[in-house]
């Protein structure tokens, strides 16, 4: 999509000369496969879910606006193109054989290998919580049982009962999506528990679209929603799964309904491959997407360290398609262009209440920076019409993206 979305080149290989392993296939790694395997190149997706599900408007289902099943997606498309997919897990990386080991005992040879691995939970980061924890408070972070398990317990929580919402610091992936989630919980209690509540523990003072969340929060859910910063005490330092409490230095609240969202890293792969960095993340270069630890492998979407560029799908859509023409480029030997990128991130407020924000990325001085005067961010006096046609576009995105990377 937009300026990222240039059309491949012809190849000068054959495709049986030249091998590429793709792991994860997500809207970064299944877009990127695609790609690659209509320049011509030898291509395999490595994926262990025969369907993926999808985040973005997860938040709606969470609030009973969506089901589930819209968010569900299969990769029947690219194997009806001739992309090999392979449902299995990638388990090791051998850099200098470059190889991909895969739970079922086969090995996986490449030339180039692409990680688009998203996120892992950091579980015991928080005190308190952990996987069992998670049933009780769940994290709904990655889309699937989880989502459900939120709305489920939203649906079931008694009119009058406090929700208690968690908030990382960052990084961490789809920046609004908290704050979406907060404002569409907010939406659900309004409509159907009115005299329930809303409490959001933040471990940061900002957050982005602030101004455009707090505008709406106060002209929709006015005393029903509160945000608690980090510097009046929003950071959550244990939670008392038992309990349903969290704990913070300032104070402890019980819960009805508590979402935990937990600090993250990289996919697992990434550090199993030798790509991922102290902080947990993958450090590439922002012209190829090649990992800077690792040669002949990439890292691209919510595991790579890509500088202004938010971690969201629309940016692993991005990247994926500049990471595949990089890969055919320098399969070729030629040097790749050093590429524009553009992400765009809707929030969704109400069901009719749509906000966004823009951005333009280009590679500067080793990383991936913002281009001045591009991008942009939805008017903060816009008018309902407006706002309810941002909506529009949200949904039109999404079926948009979802259709281009899986239909």
């Amino acid at each position: 999509m937009g300026v990222a979305a240039a059309a491949l080149p012809c190849p000068a290989f054959s495709q049986a000369s030249a091998r590429v392993v793709v792991v994860g296939g997500g809207f970064g790694g299944a877009t990127c496969a695609r790609a690659l395997h209509k320049a011509g190149l030898d291509v395999t997706l490595v994926e262990p879910n025969a369907t993926y599900i999808a985040c973005p408007l997860s938040n709606a289902v969470v609030a009973s606006m969506r089901e589930m099943d819209g968010q569900a997606f299969g990769y029947d498309a690219l194997r009806n193109e001739g992309l090999t997919v392979v449902r299995d897990r990638a388990t090791g990386v051998d850099p200098q054989a470059r190889q991909v080991a895969l739970s079922g005992g086969d090995r996986l040879a490449y030339d180039r290998l692409v990680l688009a691995p998203g996120i892992d939970l950091l579980f015991g980061a928080l005190p308190g919580y952990d996987e069992q924890a998670a049933e009780i408070m769940p994290h709904a972070w990655k889309a699937g049982p989880q989502t459900v398990l939120l709305r489920d317990k939203l649906r079931a929580m008694e009119d009058g009962g406090t929700v208690v919402m968690t908030v990382p610091d960052n990084p961490y992936r789809c920046p609004p999506g908290p704050y979406e989630r907060a404002s569409l919980i907010a939406h659900y209690l309004k409509t159907h528990k009115p005299r329930s509540k809303l409490l959001v523990l933040d471990a940061k003072d900002g957050f982005s679209k602030q101004r455009l969340f707090q505008a709406a929060w106060a002209e929709l859910y006015p005393g029903l929603l509160e945000w608690v910063p980090l510097s009046a005490g929003g950071k959550v330092t244990a939670v008392e799964p038992d309990a349903n409490t969290v704990v913070t230095d300032f104070g402890r609240f019980t819960a009805a309904v508590a979402n935990v969202i937990p600090p993250q890293r990289a996919g697992a792969i990434a550090a199993v491959a030798g790509v991922a960095d102290r902080s947990g993340w993958c450090p590439i270069d922002p012209i190829t997407f090649e990992s800077r630890l690792q040669p002949n492998i990439h890292v691209i979407g919510d595991a790579a360290i890509a500088g202004a560029m938010p971690k969201s799908a629309f940016a692993a859509n991005a990247q994926a398609k500049v990471c595949a023409r990089a890969v055919a480029s320098l399969l070729r030997g030629e040097a790749p262009q050093a590429p524009k990128l553009i992400n765009t991130c809707y929030s969704l407020v109400a069901p009719d209440y749509g906000i966004s924000i823009a951005g333009v990325y280009r590679p500067a001085d080793g990383r991936l920076v913002d281009v001045e005067g591009a991008g942009g961010i939805s008017p903060l006096d816009a008018s309902r019409a407006f706002r309810a046609q941002e909506a529009a576009y949200a949904e039109a995105w999404f079926r948009t993206v979802t259709a281009a990377v899986f239909g």
